[in-house]
């Protein structure tokens, strides 16, 4: 694949809690702009399938799922959206969230995504991140953000493997956000640094 058919994306980079879904979800409905979410694909995943099984058995001990799996699943949905009409790579913009999660990950989709930025949403607080997470998980249900233990482990997995994503870019391709703001902050910040490339 060559830059003219590569997939134009915006990478949404942080750790857990620092509010890629809820950025990328904004962005999402702007006329363009195509959210995808790793983790709402692994989500969407029936429990009985293979796939699904796979995904919940590494997400209950807060653990990745391996990395050719997870690219196999992004690449499937990709074609899927577009056949759908969901997704038209000519016209819209990717909003990538979840993906590439470590630097194997980047090496696999950069075949597939030409990035035009990555927006590093920066969570120095880690407390106030766990506390985000259970705050989600009572709101939307999802069990995976309910064990304190469980996300902390989430924590370490993101310091060892995906932090190191962020040295497989150019550093001008990186735009840091502070994750600590409001929503609205983090997100007028967020289309500062898209605003900058598009």
């Amino acid at each position: 694949m060559d830059n003219s058919t590569k997939y134009r994306a915006i990478l949404m980079f942080g750790a857990p809690g620092s509010g890629k879904g809820t950025q990328g979800k904004a962005l999402g409905t702007l006329p363009g702009f195509v959210h995808l979410s790793m983790g709402d694909v692994f989500r969407s995943l029936h429990p009985h399938s293979e796939l699904g099984r796979v995904f919940r058995e590494y997400s209950s001990q807060g653990k990745l799922v391996p990395d050719t799996v997870t690219i196999q699943l992004w690449v499937e949905h990709v074609r899927r959206l577009i056949e759908e009409g969901r997704y038209r790579p000519e016209a819209d913009v990717m909003i990538l969230d979840g993906v590439p999660r470590n630097p194997h990950q980047a090496e696999l989709i950069a075949e597939h995504v030409q990035p035009l930025r990555l927006i590093h949403l920066e969570a120095k607080n880690e407390d106030e991140m766990v506390a985000r997470l259970k705050r989600r998980a009572l709101l939307e249900g999802r069990q995976d953000d309910a064990d304190e233990k469980v996300i902390r482990n989430r924590f370490r997995a993101y310091d060892a493997e995906t932090r190191p994503v962020l040295q497989c870019y150019p550093e001008k391709l990186i735009y840091s956000v502070d994750a600590g703001q409001s929503p609205l902050a983090v997100l007028r910040d967020v289309v500062e640094g898209i605003l900058a490339v598009m």
